[in-house]
């Protein structure tokens, strides 16, 4: 990769190798749709009720250290959809997922959860909120994704009354459970937008509409402590709602991460690391599988 390669991080093969390396067997097989379900909106963006659905998790200050910096943490995982009031702040972490701790701070939530950034625009952008948010847990079993996951976002947004439903995934499989759910919706006539940065995953998945950010996972909705950044990630994305012609299609952001393509070398990847640091890693995933599946099943 040279330092002006701007070919994005191709992360279904990273994790792949990745999870074969820590000693996980069977490769992982990710989702893959050529069909694409597809809702044209009935309405304009400025006129529709929009809901948010994140698959960040609350704060919860007995799982452990979910700052900024903070190492993986499987206690801090989620299985269950829930929902949050969006007239209200809320701290949202993503300490739970495996997003790019190299290259980025986890100290501003503007980057991947955008509630204040939609507050701000809300009215002229796009029509108004619906009450609530939802949280999707970010499930590597597709199967429960789609016949546990979906229906349940599915039945809240019919509640809350939403008309469009704007997806900001984080980790790798988060953007694949962002992709099936919001099939799942489109499916049911609730048109979607995905702001994301790991376009491989979600363009296998077979996403409705898809702003690319080439960005280290973490930072769907923007650079970090960088206010314009976001907002006009934001606006970008929301105006796909209404120029989006037909199902499958990707818009990229212009924006650039960084002066050179450097910091795509490390996620996932073995070659970057030491005999040491992996096997180091290799103890940790396994504690974390065992951890996450305590949590799991409480």
């Amino acid at each position: 990769m040279t330092d002006t390669d701007d070919t994005p991080i191709p992360y279904m093969q990273r994790t792949r190798d990745w999870y074969l390396a820590l000693g996980f067997g069977n490769p992982y097989v990710w989702a893959q749709n050529d069909d694409i379900p597809f809702t044209k909106p009935s309405k304009p963006i400025s006129q529709s009720a929009l809901t948010l659905i994140t698959t960040a998790a609350p704060y919860d200050p007995e799982k452990g250290d979910q700052g900024p910096g903070a190492p993986y943490n499987a206690a801090a995982k989620f299985y269950k959809v829930y929902s949050g009031d969006m007239r209200q702040d809320h701290d949202l972490r993503v300490s739970h997922v495996a997003i790019d701790r190299d290259h980025t701070t986890m100290t501003d939530p503007g980057s991947w959860f955008p509630l204040p950034a939609l507050r701000a625009v809300e009215g002229s952008l796009f029509g108004s909120l619906t009450t609530r948010f939802h949280g999707l847990p970010t499930n590597r079993s597709q199967r429960h994704t789609l016949e546990v996951d979906a229906p349940e976002i599915l039945r809240r947004c019919r509640e809350d009354g939403a008309e469009a439903a704007l997806f900001v995934p984080n980790c790798p499989v988060c953007h694949q459970s962002a992709t099936l759910v919001a099939r799942h919706l489109e499916a049911a006539g609730i048109p979607t937008l995905i702001m994301g940065s790991a376009r491989d995953i979600v363009e296998h998945a077979g996403p409705p509409r898809f702003l690319f950010s080439d960005f280290p996972l973490g930072n769907a909705a923007g650079k970090p402590h960088d206010p314009d950044s976001q907002a006009e990630t934001l606006a970008l994305a929301l105006r796909l709602f209404d120029t989006t012609s037909g199902p499958g299609q990707t818009q990229v952001n212009p924006q650039v991460w960084a002066e050179t393509a450097d910091w795509k070398r490390d996620y996932c990847n073995t070659e970057s690391r030491t005999e040491e640091e992996m096997a180091q890693l290799r103890a940790k995933a396994h504690a974390d599988r065992e951890v996450a599946r305590q949590v799991r099943e409480t």
